[in-house]
């Protein structure tokens, strides 16, 4: 994977498992109100940033492509 990737957390959705921060060691952290954030807006594609959004209990986790913006995670309907 040579993409960079866009990282989102939707906070209306989040209920703060911390299951992206523990899958990810450094890429997503939980903030004063037990929220996930992306520690960085863009990184470099990852399956390990993938695998935590798929197993996001409440899909919050919103990946699209840095330079155009099409979605990587989740998939449209």
């Amino acid at each position: 994977m040579g993409d960079r990737w866009r990282l989102d957390v939707d906070r209306s959705l989040c209920i703060g498992s911390a299951q992206c921060v523990h899958r990810t060691q450094g890429f997503f952290q939980l903030d004063e109100g037990r929220q996930a954030r992306p520690s960085e807006a863009e990184t470099d594609a990852s399956e390990i940033i993938l695998e935590a959004a798929e197993n996001c209990p409440v899909e919050a986790i919103y990946i699209s492509l840095a330079e155009s913006g099409e979605v990587v995670f989740p998939p449209e309907d």
